[in-house]
């Protein structure tokens, strides 16, 4: 029979079973493992939480994730219920299906199937399990496997946590709303209940002012983290979170207060950022580096992809440095948006376009003071960047005349794909680039855009502005 005719049979059952809740609560012992995909899927979207609290404790394959699954609503209390059916500890399981899930994976990912059970391997494997930290499924599998595989017998306590250990996946981000407190409270306690047989395993880590439940970073294995974002918080603050990242490949800071760039905690800092060996994206925010870039880059590890500096007070000396630096020739992505720079000069600009153009595939220099005689200038370094898809410049003072020049010189750019552009000062009647900007004048410079891409055969590259 056609699998997508199959498909449509599995959601139809499933959606039969669910119109009466004890009837499937019943049959969860005895439904073919088929129709559990369906079934979930249906469950969850429908807020369904008695039975997919039901559907955790007996599910039968390795592994369980919700993959691109949106909750359309309570959406904290859909993932306690799935939390609250983990039988841990395991002899708490009664279900005649056996004790089959190990890996829980509560985070959004569009790319991750419901369950790995496709994967064929000597033992169940799940392509999302830990892979760092001790109590990781994964680790504790091999171990057993490896000593099988040798011979070797294990004891009793070793079977037993190979046997018994869970893992809990989950996205956790730290704010002051009453909601999310509760739930990382409840996640707290169940983590504390499990006596060691559940591993929460947090990979993209949020924190939004450190003051919000600190409860939850003492049971986290900070090693598992690879994505730290932290708005608000201070510099010792990120000092201590740092000295148990290993694994970080993602920093996100923003609004950071350094009282003095020679003080303790900025030594500190750097100290530790240059431990992050395996760390691929920095972007920082709101915090201020003037004159100080080439300090930060000392440390960084050269084969840092992604750079992003917004609202740091950038001058030209710090994009001097940039250019100088080993990070330069291996940037994909980079971002100095809202950095005055262009006002000094542009020609350490024009050395840093030329030394990230065989990688660089995204650049931005929104709101960076830009003038035409700085664009005319750097036209042909752009024109160097061979990999370059993304390329955003809006809110720097642009004349018409300057904007039709660069248009045709960037069509040499063959991967080139979207364009913010500025709005060209004479659509303002005023100066003042926030204020008084006249429509039509506007609209007429977009559709004079659109008609030289026509021209010029770039319909496939998407030119806009922000208005």
């Amino acid at each position: 029979m056609d699998q997508k005719i199959t498909a449509t049979l599995f959601e139809l059952a499933a959606k039969s079973l669910l119109s009466s809740e004890p009837a499937v609560m019943h049959a969860l012992e005895k439904i073919p493992r088929g129709l559990f995909l369906p079934l979930f899927s249906t469950a969850f979207l429908g807020g369904h939480k008695k039975i997919l609290k039901a559907m955790v404790r007996v599910w039968p394959f390795h592994c369980l994730h919700l993959g691109s699954l949106k909750a359309q609503e309570s959406y904290y209390d859909i993932l306690e219920a799935m939390i609250d059916g983990l039988p841990i500890p395991p002899a708490q399981n009664s279900s005649s299906r056996g004790h089959k899930l190990k890996i829980l994976d509560l985070r959004h990912n569009s790319k991750c199937k419901t369950t790995c059970s496709h994967v064929r391997l000597t033992f169940p494997f799940c392509l999302q399990s830990c892979k760092y930290s001790q109590h990781a499924v994964l680790n504790l599998e091999n171990t057993q496997h490896r000593a099988r595989c040798l011979g070797m017998g294990n004891s009793g306590s070793e079977v037993e946590s190979a046997q018994g250990t869970m893992e809990l996946l989950v996205d956790i981000s730290l704010n002051n709303t009453l909601r999310t407190q509760q739930f990382l409270t409840f996640l707290c306690n169940k983590v504390e209940q499990s006596s060691g047989f559940l591993h929460l395993c947090c990979r993209d880590l949020r924190i939004n002012r450190m003051s919000a439940n600190k409860r939850i970073l003492q049971i986290l294995d900070l090693g598992c983290i690879d994505h730290l974002t932290m708005d608000q918080a201070y510099p010792n603050e990120i000092v201590t979170l740092f000295a148990g990242m290993t694994h970080l490949r993602s920093l996100s800071l923003s609004n950071t207060p350094f009282r003095s760039y020679k003080g303790r905690n900025f030594r500190f800092f750097l100290i530790l950022l240059g431990q992050l060996e395996n760390l691929q994206e920095l972007r920082l925010s709101f915090f201020y580096l003037k004159d100080q870039l080439h300090k930060l880059l000392r440390v960084l590890p050269p084969h840092l992809d992604t750079l992003c500096l917004s609202f740091c007070g950038l001058s030209i000396r710090d994009v001097t440095s940039l250019s100088q630096s080993s990070q330069a020739t291996q940037l994909r992505v980079l971002n100095l948006n809202n950095n005055d720079f262009f006002s000094e000069a542009y020609e350490p600009f024009q050395v840093l376009l030329e030394k990230v153009s065989g990688t660089m595939q995204h650049l931005e220099i929104n709101n960076c003071m830009m003038t035409d005689s700085a664009l005319l200038a750097i036209i042909p370094n752009l024109n160097q960047c061979v990999h370059l898809r993304v390329f955003n410049f809006a809110f720097n003072p642009i004349t018409m005349p300057v904007l039709r020049s660069l248009l045709q010189h960037l069509t040499s750019l063959p991967r080139l794909r979207h364009v913010i552009y500025p709005i060209p000062v004479h659509c303002y009647q005023e100066r003042n680039f926030h204020h008084s900007l006249n429509r039509q004048k506007l609209a007429e410079v977009q559709a004079q855009v659109k008609a030289m891409l026509h021209m010029l055969h770039q319909d496939h590259v998407q030119w806009a502005t922000y208005s």
